[in-house]
C-alpha cells in the first residue's frame, strides 16, 4: 500500500509540475487531472481521519469535486480564469486543508477523544 501512495504522490507532483510550466506533452492532461482530483481528496481525507474508511472516501471525493468546482466558478466570476492559476489555487487550498488538519492533531498521535476522557 505505501508503494501505491508513493506512486500517486509522484504522479500528482508530475501533474502539478506539467500544469504549472505549461509543457506541451501528451501526459499533461491526465496527470493534471489526476492531481486536481487527488490533491483535495487526500487533504480532506486527512482532515476526516475519525470517519469510517468508506464514509471518508466518499466525503473526500465529494469535497475534491466541490473544491475544484468552487475554484473554477470563482475564477470565472472574477474574470481571472487561467489554467496555471486554477492549478495553483487548488494546490494552495489543498495544502491549507492538509496543514490545518495536521496542526489540529493531538500530541503523540492520540485521538482527541482519549485526551478528553483522561482529562475528566
Amino acid at each position: 500500500m505505501p508503494v501505491f501512495a508513493g506512486a500517486a504522490v509522484a504522479v500528482g507532483a508530475v501533474g502539478l509540475f506539467l500544469g504549472l510550466i505549461d509543457l506541451d506533452s501528451p501526459l499533461r492532461a491526465p496527470f493534471v487531472l489526476f492531481f486536481l482530483i487527488t490533491a483535495p481528496a487526500a487533504a480532506t481525507a486527512t482532515a476526516l481521519r475519525r470517519m469510517e474508511p468508506w464514509g471518508r472516501a466518499v466525503a473526500s471525493c465529494a469535497a475534491a469535486a466541490a473544491i475544484d468546482l468552487l475554484v473554477a466558478q470563482t475564477m470565472l466570476a472574477l474574470h481571472m480564469w487561467s489554467i496555471r492559476g486554477g492549478i495553483a489555487a487548488v494546490a494552495a487550498i489543498s495544502l491549507l486543508i492538509a496543514l490545518l488538519a495536521l496542526v489540529r492533531r493531538p500530541p503523540h498521535g492520540r485521538p482527541a477523544q482519549d485526551l478528553r476522557r483522561r482529562a475528566s
